[in-house]
């Protein structure tokens, strides 16, 4: 393991080089054991190097597709292995995306982030997502989809509508994974990554803790991140949400304290991207919130719920954010006050349009065998 000297130049390096892709797994031990105060204190450092302290990356989520996903992951209640009480729901319409993303501007986020249970986008639905895509592109925000694995096809079209982000998690360590996951291989999650950067998207990349792991494993989840090239522009890290009928929903907690220091030795390791704290605020207290930001965590899910779990209400966290004095992270839009109001009405006569269209004619958007 690296010496203190070694360490300390190493910290040195991340926050005022460029961004290092080959941090060894002993390098990252030494971050995650040094003494918790040191630890925050360089994660700050770097934080301040790069961002604004005070300000924080406002996302929305919404699941598109909901359950029956033919994945195993075990910590998820989407799964079709498991009986988890989540029922199936079909591609939502179009329209009904829109009218949640226009509210999420509404409510402050900046970027729309739409996640469907698929092991990977069939043809068949896939014009349906790139039009959600261009609409939700046209409000202004920023768009973000998580649709399982892509090839480099499906990758270009979403490109091509105007995608921002796609998400796509390695969700933990190489030697771990496969007590997580048997149905997609740790080389098919990074081939998606690799697509989708071959295609210009930005990309969405993180994990999940409190599965079982082992501290080594979340040092090697965070080295496989860094390795890609650049390192990804924003990183979800989630605290498990246990979800009854799961096989990880027994698994035992995992220290916040364990948890805040991944937060900090991320935005070490990864000094110029977002880093989200994700799922699992629903169970953190304010105090553990608080300490993840002082720990480099600059963006969050905003709303009442992520994919198909409870998230902190929009009120509770704008009075956080202002016991805090933190502000949403603004972003530069060509999308003026005009313009945007052209597009609701656009928007509103459209669907009047179609209500009335409905009345004439049943027509569905057949999703059957998703």
């Amino acid at each position: 393991m690296p010496d203190a000297t070694s360490t300390a130049d190493s910290l040195t390096l991340a926050a005022s080089a460029q961004p290092r892709h080959d941090w060894g797994i002993d390098e990252i031990e030494a971050l995650f054991a040094l003494p918790f105060n040191d630890l925050l204190f360089h994660a700050q450092r770097v934080h301040r190097t790069h961002f604004d302290p005070n300000a924080v990356q406002v996302s929305t989520l919404l699941s598109i597709k909901t359950g029956a996903c033919p994945e195993d992951c075990k910590y998820c209640p989407q799964s079709g292995h498991y009986n988890t009480g989540l029922g199936k729901e079909k591609l939502l319409e179009i329209e009904k995306v829109v009218e949640q993303a226009l509210a999420a501007r509404e409510a402050g986020a900046s970027r729309f982030c739409m996640g469907a249970a698929w092991k990977s986008p069939r043809d068949k639905d896939l014009g349906a997502v790139l039009e959600m895509v261009r609409r939700v592109k046209a409000l202004g925000l920023e768009t973000c989809m998580t649709l399982g694995m892509v090839d480099n096809d499906q990758a270009g079209r979403l490109a091509e509508a105007g995608l921002d982000y796609y998400n796509h998690n390695l969700d933990t360590s190489p030697e771990f994974y496969s007590e997580i996951i048997t149905t997609r291989t740790y080389a098919d999650r990074l081939e998606t990554l690799g697509h989708v950067r071959e295609a210009g998207m930005k990309v969405c990349a993180g994990g999940i803790l409190g599965m079982g792991e082992a501290p080594r494993d979340r040092a090697a989840l965070l080295q496989q991140l860094v390795r890609l090239e650049p390192h990804p522009e924003s990183v979800p890290i989630n605290m498990l949400v246990k979800i009854p009928g799961t096989p990880l929903e027994h698994v035992e907690d995992l220290d916040p304290v364990e948890f805040i220091r991944a937060i900090a030795v991320a935005r070490i390791l990864m000094p110029t991207s977002h880093v989200r704290l994700s799922a699992g605020r629903e169970q953190m207290n304010e105090s553990t919130q608080a300490l993840a930001f002082l720990a480099g965590a600059n963006s969050i899910f905003y709303g009442e719920r992520l994919l198909t779990t409870a998230n902190p209400q929009a009120e509770r966290d704008r009075a956080l954010f202002a016991k805090l004095g933190l502000h949403p992270e603004q972003r530069d839009t060509c999308v003026d006050d005009d313009r945007a109001q052209a597009i609701v009405e656009t928007d509103l006569s459209r669907q009047a349009a179609q209500q009335a269209a409905a009345l004439a004619t049943e027509l569905t958007y057949d999703v059957s065998g998703a």
